[in-house]
């Protein structure tokens, strides 16, 4: 029977120490709180937030919502926050997909595709995510006006002025409807690859089929097309959702910066499972394919999800390298916010704020993934 370990006393020389160095921190603070403040009403200019009720009198490129010069600060700064988070969302999605696939590529035995995997990464690793995101953005400026834009399937448009894809013509009951059946059938098939494909295949179909009805009733029963496709009227389009080039470019760089990196994860993780699992799976009979999907990747998981929670905090804050080419993310709209009204400490406190809060939840989200992925011991 194993003793209790022995209960450490406090030392009181130690909370001496942390106290007094905790005074310090205080009073550096505090110093510099008043010596900004001071300086500040020198030069005419209030501190506070009350500027956040003023309105700003300037535009932007991009927007998730409705916004117009008029708008307050305060409004002008969450538009900002919801572009960034959009931004950061979508690229850390399309850059885990393609750094699993390549990071599985890396890790193949065939020649051809490790070879192209290892090439994809040593290039997009090894430059810099500026110069790539240049690079991107004076390929898409340069691209064909809308008359010549390029087609795919007509459905989707590319040209200089940005990107054209088919929309949900829906109100925002619907479109609230249709998303929530998108996560429900996204967790329906991750379950069906967990256990038993077959009855959570059924159950994903149903639920689809219930999108399909609900998206017919809510737009109108017939009244309106339930999708909108982008389509040439004289010099520009009309329907359809438009994306940016600068939104483009962005999303171009940043999941192939990231997807890189990712990949070196992924591959690290498939090496660190062991041999003898993959040969037990082999002996027993079961084909690559299932002890690829059943053996290597739940195993390697639990080595892959830590580092690529720092991937995605990382690519989080990438997503601030849009002020290059004008994308209005948050960032962007902090420095101009800065310019036109000299609030300087409060806005980078907000900035600060607002990542803080994001790369916090972040890191919740990868600690309850982390824990949910590990071995269960008695």
């Amino acid at each position: 029977m194993t003793e209790p370990m022995p209960i450490r006393k406090t030392n009181p020389k130690d909370i001496l120490v942390q106290s007094v160095f905790l005074v310090i921190v205080v009073v550096l603070i505090a110093s510099a709180i008043a010596s900004a403040r001071t300086n500040l009403n020198a030069m005419g200019i209030s501190s506070g937030f009350g500027f956040l009720d003023r309105s700003t009198g300037w535009s932007y490129s991009f927007s998730l919502v409705e916004r117009s010069i008029d708008d307050p600060y305060r409004w002008t700064l969450f538009v900002g926050f919801l572009n960034t988070l959009f931004l950061g969302v979508i690229s850390i999605i399309l850059a885990t997909l393609l750094g699993f696939a390549v990071g599985a590529a890396r890790d193949a035995r065939n020649f051809a595709l490790n070879s192209m995997a290892t090439l994809f990464v040593q290039i997009f690793r090894n430059i810099p995510l500026i110069l790539q995101l240049v690079f991107w953005y004076a390929i898409l400026i340069h691209m064909p006006g809308p008359r010549q834009a390029m087609s795919f399937l007509d459905l989707a448009f590319l040209s200089n002025r940005g990107l054209y894809t088919p929309a949900l013509n829906l109100p925002p009951i619907a479109s609230l409807t249709a998303f929530a059946f998108a996560i429900g059938s996204i967790v329906v098939v991750a379950k069906a690859v967990q256990s038993g494909f077959a009855k959570r295949f059924l159950i994903w179909l149903a639920a689809n089929i219930l999108l399909l009805a609900a998206l017919v009733l809510f737009s109108g029963a017939g009244d309106s097309a339930v999708f909108s496709i982008p389509a040439l009227k004289g010099l520009r389009f009309t329907g359809g959702i438009t994306i940016p080039v600068e939104l483009v470019a962005m999303i171009i760089a940043i999941v192939l910066y990231g997807a890189a990196y990712i990949a070196e994860v992924v591959k690290g993780g498939l090496r660190a499972v062991p041999k003898g699992l993959i040969e037990a799976g082999r002996s027993l009979g079961l084909s690559e394919r299932t002890i690829w999907f059943k053996i290597t990747m739940p195993m390697a998981l639990r080595s892959i999800v830590p580092p690529l929670g720092n991937q995605w905090i990382f690519l989080m804050k990438a997503t601030t390298i849009g002020v290059a080419i004008g994308f209005s993310d948050l960032f962007m709209i902090v420095s101009t916010s800065i310019t036109q009204s000299g609030q300087t400490l409060e806005l980078i406190g907000i900035l600060m704020a607002a990542f803080l809060l994001i790369n916090f939840s972040l890191a919740q989200m990868i600690n309850l993934l982390n824990s949910r992925l590990q071995l269960v011991t008695n």
